[in-house]
């Protein structure tokens, strides 16, 4: 592709004057005078928790509405995501699953994200709770044969949770725990036993409290947890963003927690099959339970620096940190040599282009 026309680029946390150029797909040179006109080349975002997006709900998607799905996605400077299912009945896991497998987006699949059924009839927040169930192996194993399962939400507290935490991980499938009434004690079994992160923390989980800080409050203590986050201006407080970045501090992932709705409007959509309704940025069921949401990666960049991070830290949330969450770490980066997913910024933090591998994917 050659150059890329950019006044500077973020590398790791330090904002280098000059262009980029781009060869076979990669990342060549950095930092090249003259440089472009304008624009901040940073990593491409990689969102580890998406419902769907631009009308497409992920869970009754075929491979073409992956790929729409994707090409909105780009627009937000995603190049990487893990779509995510809800808890839903088994044939229906089987067939969004074959189609993660056949779709061809503009943006990478790194694996999808199953997001239940073995939660906390407790927390089930937009999940349908008939659809919930106890770990099951067995299940696991035949949802894994129908297409590239990468990694399970699950809430530890219930029967056989330790143990299924254990074959995943042995399986080479990350573990979050979330919808989940674990105490401070099981929080601490389940990261014992290999899970990895906390799934949207102070959403959807038992609460922290001064002599049980639950699984919030462990994974914010323990260093080698990841914890996600949705900052969409409507799941956290102001002041609970700018906690849990000081907290978790370079352990912070951000992600979308999108669902068909982002990057439409108000209106009626389905999330799993369940009623949405979308009124001025908020997403929720009948009963008012939020359900999903309605932001995007790049409005989480821009608000967690609102909240007090800088750009440098923002990017590596929304980048780096979920790309190795997802055992990809390769990507998330930009320097010489990494596979050139850029998305370039304009002086309001906003998406003006998106590369996958080099090939522009989106243009404003």
């Amino acid at each position: 592709m050659g150059r890329l026309g950019v006044a500077a680029a973020l590398v790791g946390d330090r904002e280098v004057p000059g262009d980029v150029t781009i060869e076979d797909g990669r990342v060549a040179e950095v930092g090249l005078e003259p440089a472009g006109a304008a624009g901040l080349a940073v990593p491409g975002f990689v969102d580890l928790q998406v419902n769907g997006f631009a009308g497409v709900d992920f869970l009754s998607a075929d491979a073409a509405g992956f790929e729409r799905a994707g090409a909105a996605m780009a627009a937000t400077g995603v190049t990487a995501c893990q779509p995510t299912l809800i808890s839903a009945a088994p044939d229906a896991l089987r067939a969004a699953l074959r189609a993660a497998a056949a779709a061809s987006p503009p943006v990478r699949i790194l694996g999808v994200h199953l997001e239940g059924p073995f939660l906390s009839p407790a927390w089930v927040g937009a999940h349908p709770a008939d659809h919930l169930r106890d770990p099951d192996l067995a299940l696991v194993e035949e949802l894994r044969g129908e297409g590239p399962l990468a990694a399970v939400t699950l809430a530890p507290e219930l029967p056989g949770g330790l143990d299924l935490i254990g074959a995943l991980v042995e399986r080479g499938i990350g573990v979050r725990i979330g919808h989940t009434d674990a105490d401070a004690s099981a929080a601490h079994a389940a990261f014992d036993r290999g899970a990895s992160a906390i799934t949207h923390i102070h959403n959807a989980h038992r609460r922290f409290a001064a002599r049980d800080p639950g699984p919030a409050g462990v994974a914010l203590a323990r260093r080698d947890v990841r914890v996600t986050a949705i900052v969409d201006g409507v799941h956290l407080a102001p002041e609970t963003v700018v906690l849990v970045h000081r907290a978790a501090g370079g352990r912070l992932i951000l992600v979308s927690d999108a669902m068909a709705a982002a990057g439409l409007g108000d209106g009626s959509y389905t999330l799993g099959g369940s009623e949405v309704e979308v009124r001025e940025g908020r997403s929720t069921l009948s009963d008012g339970t939020l359900a999903g949401s309605v932001g995007t990666m790049d409005g989480a960049l821009r608000r967690l620096v609102e909240s007090g991070a800088t750009l440098a830290e923002a990017v590596h949330a929304a980048s780096r940190e979920p790309a190795v969450l997802a055992n990809r770490p390769e990507l998330g980066m930009l320097e010489p040599g990494s596979p050139a997913d850029v998305a370039v910024l304009d002086d309001r933090m906003r998406v003006t282009r998106t590369l996958v591998a080099g090939r522009e994917v989106f243009a404003s």
